[in-house]
């Protein structure tokens, strides 16, 4: 190799590092962005929750009288109950049965299922018990005698029939059922409803009923919303613990939604240990389905409003505020569901 040929073949490796490095200064041309996300259809509007309407729901199941099990006014108020539902777009399934109580005496058992959209495989579950107490077992007296069960019974059934005349025009997302449970409240009078674990399997025989057979095979929600004594005068509501235990994530969503509806003040961002069972419990239990209990906690009792259980749960109790503070959220956060 002569001195030009050595000098040219240096020459290309000089070129070339010339041209990597220009190469490796020259910026990237710019990334394409993804596309982006198509934008989620704007829901409708909820419908305003009437408290009136709902008021009036539960005066009409205390006319009929108290709603024991087996008792002509029972039966009197759960085929009205039917026939407002029919009338509201559903499709109901009455679910019968015989429970046994704690005395060994059997009583008839008629839960009712309502469906809206029953061909949606999403669903959500609201549910109330419309039986009453057949004694008043805290009253000091008439202790033998059953109560009107105007706010434990009356209250939450109210609420959902109210909500429920609004569902057959609700056409997006899960189709939405409503559960009103018998033979809730028949249990041994001993306390069990708090914190007495001796006797809790005696409560809510309505609720373990259905969730032992279901009436559609397969039964499931995304998740369900239990309403317990939701009527009275200033009610507050907290977190209840059984609820936190099974279904942390749905008390979120509808502690959130009443503090977006300025209805913080009701329902308080503290947890509370007072129930020792109710209807939500065999429904987490049993069917897997995520539920809690709204149902208020009376500070001056450590536990339930005063006229639980006695001859005060009357009309007198019921006041349509608090109606509209529990259903007026619940409303919001069915229909805000994708």
């Amino acid at each position: 190799m002569n001195r030009t040929s050595f000098l040219r073949s240096l020459q290309w490796p000089a070129c070339l590092l010339v041209a990597l490095a220009f190469t490796a200064c020259t910026p990237d041309a710019p990334e394409t962005p993804p596309p982006a996300a198509p934008a989620l259809p704007e829901l409708p509007p909820t419908p305003a929750f009437n408290a009136d309407s709902a008021y009036a729901f539960v005066q009409r199941q205390v006319d009929f009288g108290p709603r024991v099990p087996g008792t002509p006014a029972h039966t009197a108020c759960a085929d009205w109950m039917v026939a407002r539902l029919k009338a509201a777009g559903a499709e109901v399934i009455e679910q019968t049965g015989t429970v046994s109580v704690y005395t060994g005496q059997k009583l008839p058992l008629r839960n009712l299922f309502a469906r809206w959209a029953p061909d949606r495989k999403e669903r959500i579950l609201l549910l109330a018990h419309y039986d009453t107490r057949p004694m008043a077992d805290k009253d000091d007296e008439r202790k033998n005698q059953p109560i009107d069960g105007a706010n434990d019974g009356g209250s939450g059934v109210g609420v959902l029939l109210e909500i429920a005349r609004h569902l057959a025009a609700k056409e997006h997302g899960p189709g939405v059922d409503i559960l009103f449970t018998d033979v809730e409240d028949q249990g041994q009078p001993s306390g069990a409803m708090t914190l007495d674990d001796n006797s809790i399997d005696t409560w809510a025989l309505g609720a373990q009923y259905f969730s032992k057979n279901p009436p559609v095979p397969g039964y499931q929600a995304r998740f369900g919303i239990l309403l317990d004594m939701v009527g009275a005068k200033d009610a507050v509501f907290y977190r209840e613990a059984i609820s936190m235990q099974f279904a942390p994530a749905v008390v979120a969503k509808v502690w959130k939604t009443a503090a977006a509806l300025g209805h913080g003040e009701r329902f308080v961002q503290e947890t509370k240990y007072f129930v020792g069972t109710d209807d939500h419990v065999p429904i987490n239990r049993t069917l897997r389905i995520p539920t809690i209990d709204i149902i208020e906690y009376h500070e001056a009792t450590g536990a339930f409003h005063p006229s639980w259980h006695t001859h005060d749960d009357n009309m007198a109790v019921i006041d349509r505020a608090s109606l509209n503070v529990v259903g007026s959220t619940v409303l919001e956060v069915v229909w805000k569901e994708r």
